[in-house]
């Protein structure tokens, strides 16, 4: 599983000239679910996410309010191609990604496990053409480190 995750002052999904997800303050989440991924590792970066200290507080300190703490939402956008390997010929290989039928559910319990923690989450639409508006806030992006190996058994 690929988490790229980006702090924004705002941002939107769009579909069809149509917004389908839109936030204030928070993070956008690009979510790339690989063959292999299950609930439990969506559930494990869902917590992650939620715990990690990524806004100031009001005194300006950096890095010490996590989502909930700074009020934040987040803005979840399916996104296969964070899967893709890139190192041979001129063409990415999309083998690592896990097929739409398997991604889905991956995909909701990731969305399921962050809203349970009280983060208000909006969403992309799953397997659409998306145009994705942000503006970074810092500029702040994370690709999230996935947990110890043999931590989730």
């Amino acid at each position: 599983m690929k988490v790229l995750v980006q702090r924004v002052a705002e941002a939107r999904v769009r579909v069809s000239d149509e917004v389908v997800g839109q936030i204030g303050p928070g993070v956008l989440v690009f979510l790339g679910v690989e063959r292999g991924d299950d609930a439990g590792l969506a559930e494990w970066y869902a917590g992650r996410l939620a715990r990690m200290r990524l806004f100031p507080d009001a005194e300006g300190n950096p890095w010490r309010l996590d989502l909930r703490e700074a009020e934040r939402e987040a803005l979840v956008v399916s996104q296969f191609t964070l899967a893709a390997r890139t190192r041979k010929g001129r063409r990415p290989s999309f083998d690592p990604a896990a097929p739409p039928d398997e991604a889905m559910p991956v995909y909701r319990a990731f969305v399921r496990a962050l809203r349970a923690t009280g983060v208000p989450v909006a969403e992309g639409r799953f397997r659409a053409m998306m145009l994705v508006e942000l503006v970074n806030d810092g500029p702040v992006t994370f690709l999230l480190d996935g947990p110890a190996p043999g931590s989730l058994r």
